[in-house]
């Protein structure tokens, strides 16, 4: 959410950020409601005043006896109650009419993003890892022979619908396996707080970090008003909601492993094969709450977090700042880590890190003291995946994959496979 005051103070560089966002004349439509609003605070104010003065006459000239000024007065003071009121009731739509603008409008890009209108104009900042050359064609995910028995998308539609999987046997224990050596790596070598969230939230939850009002279609939310997350960046951000810190208390930095909903609004024929494209998913997610002047340099610590999970794997990648018009919502900036997937012979995005600034922080009302006894300031958070579990299954999957149907797994991964290395061509773990 954008500073009013802000926006008032400099117009003219708040329309610049926002032209970058593909928006233009913003500040007008802004500031017009702003001083509808203020306009009518002031005539309230006003109001209140001219009522409190008649109200301290009316006594005076009761005791003087002059009955058609106290009349005129009583009369007065009745006629300004109901002005107030209206007026009153007047700034508070003016209010909620500014409130429902400024949720809907998007970060501010960071100076160093490069300008575009999609991710045709996303610029690589690295590549790790070559490829593996193939002496056969490689196949994806769902076609490999020790996979298709495992990943059962036939039953999970009779089961929910389009877009979910059912998985067993040993694909089902390497995509456990996959979220736990994440969780582990994360808490115990990157220096992340393990929580288990709820997945389900309320409504200034989701709030909070952007996808409310603005993109309520994408989620799913239950009868009696809750919220499935989309991830779990939602709760985990909202920790702080709410909160004066103390400068020594951040940075905090959170992980959590948990199911993720989507409801894929706008996305019908796209990713239709496989599971790369789910309804319901699981994510390893990191969150950072930091100071506004160490949270650039937290997105590039975060960056490697998630890029050292796929170094670890053995999995190929490059690394992408997306711009500004391929950015999310809620972002200031954004790296796309993109996994190698042989089988579609093409990098796809694995996890999408991202610095948020004050955005978040306004809508959820979280401060911190830069001293004792300082004014409180707004902090800024960050989120990423660190990594998505079924998309890093895909990419493990399509890159040990054999001539002979059997998969060959990542060697860091034996430790949390029982010391298991490889799927069999008839799916069993060996």
């Amino acid at each position: 959410m954008h500073d009013i005051r802000a926006i008032r103070e400099t117009p003219e560089l708040f329309d610049a950020r926002m032209a970058r966002r593909g928006l233009s004349g913003i500040s007008e439509a802004v500031l017009a409601i702003d001083a509808a609003r203020r306009e009518k605070i002031a005539a309230a104010e006003a109001a209140l005043a001219e009522r409190n003065a008649a109200s301290k006459e009316v006594g005076a000239a009761k005791a003087a006896g002059n009955d058609a000024e106290f009349e005129r007065l009583r009369a007065l003071v009745a006629a300004k109650k109901d002005e107030i009121a209206r007026l009153e009731e007047e700034a508070r739509a003016e209010d909620a009419r500014l409130t429902e603008m400024l949720l809907g409008l998007p970060n501010a890009p960071h100076d160093d993003v490069p300008d575009g209108a999609d991710e045709t104009d996303n610029v690589e900042l690295r590549r790790w890892g070559t490829p593996r050359e193939f002496g056969f064609a490689p196949k994806e995910h769902y076609e490999i022979q020790a996979v298709e028995n495992a990943m059962d998308f036939e039953t999970a539609a009779k089961l929910s619908g389009a877009r979910f999987v059912l998985l067993s046997g040993a694909v089902a224990r390497i995509h456990r396996a996959l979220a736990q050596f994440m969780l582990d790596t994360h808490t115990a070598e990157n220096g992340l707080t393990e929580v288990n969230p709820p997945v389900l939230v309320r409504d200034e939850t989701m709030l909070g970090t952007g996808q409310l009002p603005k993109f309520a279609e994408d989620s799913y939310q239950t009868t009696n008003g809750w919220w499935l997350i989309p991830t779990s960046e939602v709760p985990l951000t909202n920790i702080v909601a709410g909160h004066i810190l103390a400068a020594d208390y951040l940075p905090r930095r959170y992980t959590a492993h948990s199911l993720c909903f989507r409801s894929e609004a706008g996305s019908a024929g796209k990713d239709t094969a496989g599971m790369l494209r789910q309804h319901q998913f699981e994510k390893v997610e990191m969150v950072s709450i930091t100071t506004p002047d160490a949270s650039r340099a937290e997105l590039d610590r975060m960056t490697r977090c998630a890029e050292n999970i796929l170094e670890r794997l053995g999995l190929p990648y490059r690394t992408v700042v997306l711009c500004t018009g391929d950015m999310g919502f809620g972002a200031r900036r954004t790296h796309d880590i993109e996994v190698w997937l042989p089988g579609q012979n093409t990098y796809r995005e694995i996890s999408s890190c991202s610095v948020c600034g004050d955005f978040q922080a306004r809508r959820m009302n979280a401060r911190y003291r830069p001293e004792p006894g300082a004014k409180p300031e707004f902090v800024h958070t960050l989120n990423g995946s660190g990594l998505a579990v079924g998309r890093c299954l895909i990419a493990v999957l399509e890159n040990g994959q054999q001539e002979d149907g059997s998969v060959v797994l990542p060697e860091a991964l034996h430790p949390w496979l029982g010391g298991k290395t490889r799927i069999t061509a008839e799916g069993a773990l060996a």
